[in-house]
C-alpha cells in the first residue's frame, strides 16, 4: 500500500487513510494542501529538510525543517532550480543521483553531498535522499540532512 508523506510537517499516513470519506485530502495533521506519493514508508530525522520539486527541479514546497537546515526562509526556495539553490555536489561528477532519479524514475538513498546553507560561505556535507514523483506531475521529492560532526 503505498504511504503519503507531507512535505511540510513529515506526517505519514498510508492510502486508505489518504482516501477516508471518498475524497482524497491534503495532510491531516498540518493541513498542507499536498502529499508526496511514496511505494515504501519514509522516516524523516528531525533535522532532514524535505524539499519537493517539479519536473523541472523547481522547488514547489520546503518542509518545516527546511529553513533551520537550509537558511532559506519558508517559501523563498519556492521556483527555484533545486540544486542551485541549495549548492548541492556530489563527490563523483560522473554519477549524478539527480539525474538517475529523474531519468530512471528510482529511488536514491543514502547518498553523500555538500550544500551550502544561504548566506554562507563554507559547504556542509550531508546525506541526501531523493525519491521521484510516481503521479503524472513526475517531479522529486530531496531529503536533505546535515552530518553532525563529532
Amino acid at each position: 500500500m503505498a504511504v503519503f508523506l507531507c512535505p511540510h510537517c513529515a506526517h505519514r499516513e498510508v492510502g486508505s487513510e489518504r482516501t477516508e470519506g471518498h475524497q482524497p485530502r491534503g495532510c491531516a495533521k498540518c493541513g498542507f494542501g499536498f502529499l508526496f506519493e511514496m511505494m515504501d514508508d519514509y522516516y524523516a530525522g528531525p533535522l532532514t529538510a524535505l524539499v519537493c520539486c517539479d519536473r523541472q527541479l523547481r522547488v514547489l514546497a520546503a518542509g518545516h525543517a527546511a529553513m533551520p537546515v537550509t537558511g532559506w526562509p519558508e517559501g523563498g526556495m519556492i521556483g527555484q532550480d533545486v540544486v542551485e539553490a541549495l549548492h548541492l555536489r556530489f563527490p563523483s561528477a560522473a554519477d549524478d543521483p539527480v539525474a538517475k532519479v529523474m531519468e530512471w524514475g528510482v529511488r536514491v538513498q543514502g547518498e553523500p553531498c555538500t550544500f551550502r546553507p544561504r548566506g554562507m560561505v563554507e559547504d556542509r556535507d550531508a546525506v541526501v535522499d531523493l525519491f521521484p514523483a510516481y503521479d503524472d506531475d513526475g517531479g522529486m521529492l530531496v531529503a536533505l540532512t546535515p552530518v553532525t560532526k563529532g
